[in-house]
């Protein structure tokens, strides 16, 4: 776990950092949140086309990633709400053919249609606000300390049982606290820009 945060967590660093401040550096406030086409160059196409589609991977593994929870609460408390429903408890067995290569899995209608309600809405919201690099900033920045410095920091100093005031905990809550400053100064960029957006926004368009 250690060896993968510290790979993950220096990668995107890198990345986030050669865009941001070099992107600053160069072009100040008037930086483009796609570098790719923010100038008004699409070609080649072949390189934009490659940078689109590692945003959608990316994406879409990350919103994956962050529904899981979302789903196993929601269909938690349903389920211990309404226990004696046939319609939440129900689970049938898909058989897929041997040419798909078969195998049996799980269905459950109510996460079948709970999950799809969800993803159409959510899909229909982003194409509502297409705020998209300041609505993904505010992601980022929300989640980073939770997620990427404040969980982590207190399970290890739990795990390692780490004394308190001691050196290791001294900078690890400073970190921590560091870390939170700067996803509180990330979110605030993040809702001045789309309050910045809004006052010329018309819904389903882009600028």
């Amino acid at each position: 776990m250690k060896k993968a945060s510290l790979i993950g967590v220096s990668t995107t660093t890198t990345f986030y950092m050669l865009c941001g401040v070099l992107g600053y550096a160069a072009f100040g406030s008037s930086a483009p949140g796609n570098f790719l086409t923010g100038f008004g160059f699409y070609e080649p196409f072949w390189l934009v086309d490659i940078g689109n589609v590692c945003i959608v991977v990316h994406l879409v593994g990350a919103y994956q990633v962050f529904c899981q929870p979302i789903y196993q609460f929601v269909e938690g408390c349903a389920r211990s709400r309404w226990p004696d429903s046939a319609f939440l408890h129900a689970e049938r067995v898909l058989r897929l053919p041997a040419v798909l290569g078969g195998g049996e899995f799980p269905v459950s209608p109510f996460r079948l249609v709970w999950r799809t309600a969800y993803v159409v809405l959510t899909a229909v919201v982003a194409m509502l606000f297409p705020f998209f690099n300041d609505f993904l900033g505010l992601i980022g920045a929300v989640s980073f300390w939770p997620l990427t410095v404040y969980f982590p920091v207190e399970m290890y100093m739990a795990q390692a049982k780490v004394r308190r005031f001691s050196p290791t905990w001294t900078w690890m809550n400073v970190l921590s606290v560091a870390c939170l400053v700067v996803s509180v100064l990330a979110a605030a960029g993040s809702v001045q820009g789309l309050i910045k957006d809004v006052a010329g926004y018309k819904p389903f368009k882009v600028s």
